[in-house]
């Protein structure tokens, strides 16, 4: 019978380098304090050896347990997914904050909380005690949840809060959500539109707050009226109806911004209903920018959301104060871009 491969342990690495445990332990947690040379001679033993870090091992420098969890709201996450009418937010985010954990050792998961919940507390409580995380991104509406934030800072997590520019505990950053709809508006207006609709989202979310006030500041400094305002849900269906509003004002949009690409989908098909032609008589523009509007016909005019960076940078921020370095300045703003396809046009 052929013998076991006996398993490779931080004793085997630390006695081929010829250094302490604590010395690997610092290298496979990526600390600061190793010299550059010693840090290279563990590395080369690691990957000579074939080591894979286990928690205990990376635990020996203090009890982290080097998971970061990322909390999604649940009601809207489950009900896209049901109905198969899910964004790439939960991918993106996945994209970004994995692949920057696993570069400093770190695992990310993705729980479910219902902001709404009247159990809310002892939901957040419960994943906490089972998964004891090192870090917590919270997404929006969550990054605005006083209780959650609240909850988060009494027990000492690190936490990151996407979506939120907020004073408080915790690290806020945004894609600046009104620069971003001030871009959009910007564009339409030097194509020589004037009628430009906007279709907000739920109120629950800030940043459909900001996103609004950004169109208002944009129509405002053209000297052009704001009162083609619409909101919706970010559903299908509410966009519908919000871009029915807005086309049968007295004097209709000749241009809309919808809040997220499943209202602008609805916006596309809400104009072909009443055959309107898009560009051609109604410019259109999305924020999200899931690959879904790339494929529509004609492909949408996007606002990119830079949801892996954010992500990304959630998790470098939170591993940095673990290490116990100086904040940045907040909020953190990783900006957002406009994608320019086939859905804007010259006002006929």
């Amino acid at each position: 019978m052929a013998r076991r491969r006996q398993a490779v342990t931080i004793k085997h690495v630390a006695a081929d380098a010829g250094v302490s445990l604590q010395t690997v332990s610092r290298v496979v947690n990526k600390e600061a304090g190793v010299r550059p040379e010693m840090a290279a001679r563990v590395q080369e033993a690691i990957d000579r050896l074939g080591y894979v870090p286990s928690i205990a091992a990376q635990r020996m420098g203090g009890s982290r347990s080097y998971l970061i969890v990322a909390l999604n709201d649940r009601e809207r996450t489950i009900a896209d997914w049901r109905a198969r009418e899910g964004t790439d937010w939960v991918d993106q985010m996945l994209l970004g904050g994995m692949l920057t954990c696993a570069t400093y050792g770190y695992r990310m998961i993705v729980e479910l909380v219902d902001t709404h919940s009247d159990h809310i507390e002892r939901e957040l409580m419960g994943a906490i005690a089972a998964l004891q995380p090192d870090g917590v991104i919270l997404t929006p509406p969550h990054s605005e949840n006083p209780l959650i934030i609240n909850l988060l800072e009494s027990h000492g997590i690190s936490f990151a809060r996407i979506g939120s520019r907020r004073a408080g505990p915790g690290f806020a950053l945004t894609m600046d959500d009104e620069r971003s709809a001030s871009s959009a508006t910007e564009h339409l207006v030097a194509l020589g539109h004037e009628r430009i609709g906007f279709i907000a989202g739920p109120s629950e979310y800030q940043l459909s707050a900001w996103r609004a006030e950004g169109w208002r500041a944009a129509m405002a400094a053209a000297g052009l009226e704001d009162d083609l305002l619409a909101r919706g849900d970010f559903s299908f269906a509410s966009g519908q109806a919000a871009a029915a509003a807005l086309l049968d004002a007295a004097e209709p949009a000749t241009a809309i911004i919808a809040s997220n690409d499943q209202m602008a989908l609805a916006t596309l098909e809400t104009c072909r209903d009443r055959k309107l032609v898009v560009p051609r008589d109604v410019s259109l523009i999305s924020f999200d920018n899931t690959p879904i509007v790339r494929f529509a016909h004609p492909p949408l005019t996007a606002i990119d959301q830079p949801i892996a960076d954010l992500a990304a940078r959630a998790v470098e921020l939170i591993i940095a104060e673990l290490a116990g370095r100086e904040a940045p300045q907040q909020p953190i703003i990783v900006p957002a871009t406009l994608d320019l396809r086939r859905s804007t046009a010259r006002r006929r």
